[in-house]
């Protein structure tokens, strides 16, 4: 199995920062693509960042210029690294990965816990 575990969440005031990380174990060939999700209470989960292997990234326009997505491909880690933080960045924030387990294989989603990101006013 994979077990994606995220660490960094927290309680932080606005325009404050904080950095997720997200590490991958378990029986891995090879991460494709991985990512960044939120939800809030009441609302659907979306994408926050995205990172493919080869490093490129996309974001979600209410982050862009204040997040920052980067992997460790040797570690099978991913991180967030959010700035100037704003009560609506408010969320439990979940990792993503595609992860293919055997050479043969196909890939297939995983998910972490979910981490806790409060922004206080």
């Amino acid at each position: 199995q994979v077990q994606l575990v995220e660490s960094g969440g927290g309680l932080v005031q606005a325009g404050g920062s904080l950095r997720l990380s997200c590490a991958a174990s378990g029986t891995i060939f090879r991460i494709n693509n991985m990512g960044w999700y939120r939800q809030a209470p009441g609302k659907q989960r979306e994408l926050v960042a995205g990172i493919t292997k080869g490093g490129s990234t996309n974001y979600r326009d209410s982050v862009k210029g204040r997040f920052t997505i980067s992997r460790d491909n040797a570690k099978n880690t991913v991180y967030l690294e959010m700035n100037s933080l704003k009560p609506e960045d408010t969320a439990v924030y979940y990792c993503n990965a595609d992860v293919q387990r055997r050479l043969w294989g196909t890939s297939d989603d995983y998910w972490g816990q979910g981490t806790q990101v409060t922004v206080s006013s």
